[in-house]
């Protein structure tokens, strides 16, 4: 069907609950989705496709025809959507996949045992405990009771191994008792294994209390070593108990969800806490579908469709469609109450921060980036409320001396990094003195008149940028605003204000300023930019007086104007290197004839000598 077809077909659907079904020519479902009132819904994909993501007017462009189910109820219609898309699979709904297996404690048999985290039970004579759904808790579980009872991660066979070496460093560190370098016997080995698996099985309160009253009792018989020995594996539990509670959470039991992004790539990132301890930590990476508010609400219902625990409270990084549907949804699943809750404060908020940093860094893993970078730049478009983290930031400064010398740099980063091989310098050339707000708005339209002449060749000036930032404030910014908007672009731009130490404060927009400072990531990024514009345009000024002072000095000597002047300077390049020259060396300057040249090498002779040695 064409979009006209569906789009009168959609027309026609009751508004009414349902689930409806998008189909390929070949009859494939290619997407699944729910509606309170399915004519709004449905309709809508058939309308104006400027509003829609890419992924979804690519979705609708392969719509052959579509299907519906018409429910009882919003909730209903949720419940079908969430078995369509596990029967179906659809292509273009948002699918996480399911790749969790189980993990199992391994403690192998003999007289010298090992401990070890496994993806599956092996066909051997090893114990196994388990199965756990979480990879992640079992192999940090494990690495913990090894360091704690200082039992060792190597792959030393023991006893054949013991005495035929020196410890490693884990024995000096005190994570490892070297029992192959026979520095504790085997009984004392078998205890420590014994412990390790207790501590494994059970409740480290619990383990502690058991410890301490062995090391109560080992110090009464006077076996100090021992008791030593237990008081170091105490000390050692509650040092990890503590290391925890810092990634740890103040509610028993939830999961964390933040979803990061790049360009047009998403990543979610799930921790799931459990007797207030991060437990597991699960990420998918998708491509862009939905507003962030919808996406939110479809990645939480497809994570808990794959079977996973529903906790008590589901803690999210922003707002959430249909919230109360899905809170229904949620508590129907768990048989008890579920909260969602997006966190303004606090220890909850701070785990949201971590879970988000975290996307950030898998995100950034994946597409071959920086994962402070790929952060920070996410971090930059939700406070400037950006559609999507920008690719190229461009990034302006004004520089002169009291008005004379007057020059603007322009630096780029691209992908939160600097672009060296993009950054360009102007020299004022509309007025002489001193307005920064009309050299910035001559530097803009300069630039933009330079990507319409070089927009095909898609590099240096024929890239636009997705943001500006201006070093200054309000005034700069509306200097631009108009400039941006008459050549018809819609780039977002802002200034960078400066408190009175020189150091980045806030960004300045249209109606007042975004204090950073409390947005680490990003702010880190704004400093880095307006440093970088700052020291890139004050060098190019620099020069340029430089310049403007050597030409001063040679205007001095009869015969030479401006021009000449920058010809001796561009060919010599220093003063010292003209003074230093012969009269047919001076000729050789484009526009200097000898005559010229004999007043230049007389003028500096002069000085010379006039000196005490050439006197007398």
């Amino acid at each position: 069907m064409q979009i006209q077809e569906l789009r009168k077909k959609a027309m026609s659907l009751p508004k009414t609950p349902g689930v409806y079904l998008m189909k390929n020519e070949k009859g494939t479902i290619i997407y699944v989705g729910k509606a309170k009132a399915l004519k709004n819904r449905v309709s809508q994909y058939f309308g104006s496709q400027n509003t829609h993501s890419v992924k979804v007017r690519k979705m609708v462009e392969n719509v052959f025809d579509f299907d519906y189910i018409l429910t009882d109820s919003e909730f209903e219609a949720l419940v079908l959507e969430c078995s369509l898309i596990k029967q179906y699979t659809p292509k273009y709904n948002i699918l996480l996949k399911d790749d969790k297996g189980y993990s199992y404690i391994r403690v192998t048999k003999g007289e010298w045992p090992k401990i070890t985290a496994v993806l599956q039970k092996g066909k051997d004579d090893a114990r196994y405990i388990g199965p756990y759904t979480s990879s992640f808790s079992v192999t940090s579980s494990v690495d913990e009771a090894l360091k704690i009872f200082m039992l060792p991660r190597c792959n030393k066979s023991f006893p054949r191994e013991i005495g035929k070496g020196r410890p490693c460093l884990n024995y000096f560190i005190k994570q490892c008792s070297a029992p192959c370098a026979g520095k504790i016997t085997r009984d004392e080995y078998n205890e420590a294994v014994d412990a390790a698996v207790k501590f494994l099985q059970g409740d480290s309160a619990k383990i502690v209390s058991e410890l301490t009253a062995e090391m109560e009792e080992a110090a009464e018989n006077l076996e100090f070593e021992k008791a030593a020995r237990l008081r170091d594996r105490i000390n050692s539990i509650k040092k990890i108990n503590e290391k925890q509670k810092v990634a740890g959470s103040d509610v028993k039991e939830q999961d964390v969800f933040a979803i990061a992004q790049a360009e047009d790539k998403f990543c979610l990132s799930v921790l799931r806490f459990f007797d207030g301890r991060l437990r597991d930590n699960e990420w998918f990476i998708f491509d862009e579908m939905n507003s962030l508010p919808e996406m939110r609400s479809e990645l939480i219902t497809r994570f808990y469709s794959m079977g996973r625990t529903v906790p008590k409270r589901v803690t999210v990084d922003g707002e959430v469609s249909d919230s109360e549907l899905l809170t229904q949804w949620l508590s129907e699943v768990a048989g008890r109450k579920v909260e969602i809750h997006i966190p303004q404060r606090g220890r909850q908020l701070e785990l949201v921060a971590m879970c988000r940093n975290n996307a950030s860094q898998k995100l950034a893993l994946s597409m071959g980036r920086s994962g402070k970078a790929t952060a920070a730049l996410d971090e930059l478009s939700r406070l400037l409320n950006l559609p999507k983290p920008p690719v190229f930031i461009e990034s302006y400064d004004i520089s002169h001396t009291a008005g004379s010398d007057n020059v603007a740099g322009m630096v780029v980063f691209k992908n939160g990094l600097p672009y060296k091989k993009n950054y360009r310098r102007f020299s004022i050339k509309g007025f002489d003195g001193q307005d920064d707000y009309a050299s910035m708005a001559e530097v803009i339209s300069r630039r933009l008149n330079r990507y319409m002449e070089e927009k095909d060749t898609e590099e240096g000036f024929g890239i636009l940028p997705d943001l500006i930032l201006l070093d200054g404030g309000m005034g700069q910014v509306n200097a631009v605003l108009p400039i941006i908007k008459a050549f018809g672009f819609d780039i977002p731009v802002y200034g960078m204000v400066k408190d009175n130490k020189h150091r980045t404060r806030a960004i300045a927009f249209d109606g007042g300023e975004i204090a950073i400072n409390s947005k680490r990531q990003a702010f880190t990024l704004i400093s880095t930019i307006q440093e970088e514009v700052h020291r890139y345009s004050v060098a190019y000024h620099h020069s340029k007086h430089k310049k403007s002072m050597f030409n001063a000095t040679l205007t001095k000597i009869e015969g030479v104007g401006e021009k000449k002047s920058k010809a001796l300077l561009k060919h010599f390049k220093t003063v010292s290197a003209i003074k230093e020259a012969s009269v047919d060396e001076l000729c050789k300057a484009e526009g200097i004839n000898r005559s010229t040249a004999e007043k230049v090498y007389n003028y500096f002779r002069k000085d010379i000598d006039n000196t005490p040695e050439k006197m007398g």
